[in-house]
């Protein structure tokens, strides 16, 4: 049995009890001296069962979504769908497909405006009332990532817009549904949905399951490699 799968089980117990995951974690992984990667993957991955069952509570099908007005996290919802198609997003705990990339900022690429594509397809095949995309202020390239995504939905008849926010967090919690994994903006908001995930099963797409990396480790090493890698 692997370091990384013993040290889940431990967190599993510790967070079932209650104790704060920073603490948690900390602990556990000193004790099985656990690499930064492991760490970061179990602090992405890995949550109590009270908090898993809470996220799936409020997770919508895609049946659920036509009619409605969608507010979508940008780039957590571009990156996710990024690390999908170069094979390196992971299906956590809970259910949410994320990335272990650690990205800062965002580099826009020869591959950006198709993958923008493939969502505001997509939200036009769903149907959605309208989609409204909040991308990070501070983020490098927003205001040119929110012009691509706002040109093709005009292109595809997605009504809605492309906004620059200082605080999407904060900001996505005035819609009822939102498309996003990220724990924050999950935690505060009634229904979510994990568009990245929709779209991979839709296209045929594969990602990795957590539990997969449990039993083989050695896994986490593609899924933290950059996109020059590539």
């Amino acid at each position: 049995m692997s370091s990384l799968l013993l040290a889940y089980e431990d967190l599993k117990y510790l967070l079932n009890r209650g104790y704060r995951k920073k603490y948690a974690l900390e602990f556990v992984a000193n004790h099985y001296k656990l690499t930064s990667r492991e760490r970061y993957f179990l602090t992405r991955c890995v949550f109590s069962d009270r908090e898993i069952e809470e996220r799936k509570g409020k997770v919508l099908q895609k049946e659920n979504l036509r009619y409605t007005v969608l507010g979508v996290d940008g780039f957590n919802v571009l990156i996710t769908l990024e690390s999908l198609i170069e094979g390196k997003a992971i299906l956590c705990e809970d259910g949410f497909l994320r990335d272990l990339k650690h990205q800062k900022g965002y580099k826009i690429h020869k591959n950006t405006p198709k993958v923008l594509e493939l969502i505001v397809r997509f939200l036009r095949d769903l149907g959605v009332k309208e989609a409204w995309f909040l991308y990070d202020a501070p983020v490098s390239r927003s205001k040119e990532v929110a012009k691509l995504t706002e040109d093709l939905m005009e292109k595809f008849g997605v009504h809605g817009a492309a906004l620059l926010s200082k605080a999407p967090d904060y900001d996505l919690r005035e819609f009822e549904v939102v498309a996003s994994s990220d724990i924050a903006v999950i935690k505060k908001v009634s229904s979510v949905v994990d568009l990245p995930q929709m779209i991979g099963e839709a296209k045929g797409l594969r990602w990795v399951s957590f539990l997969e990396i449990l039993k083989n480790p050695e896994l986490l090493d593609s899924c933290f490699a950059f996109r020059s890698k590539c």
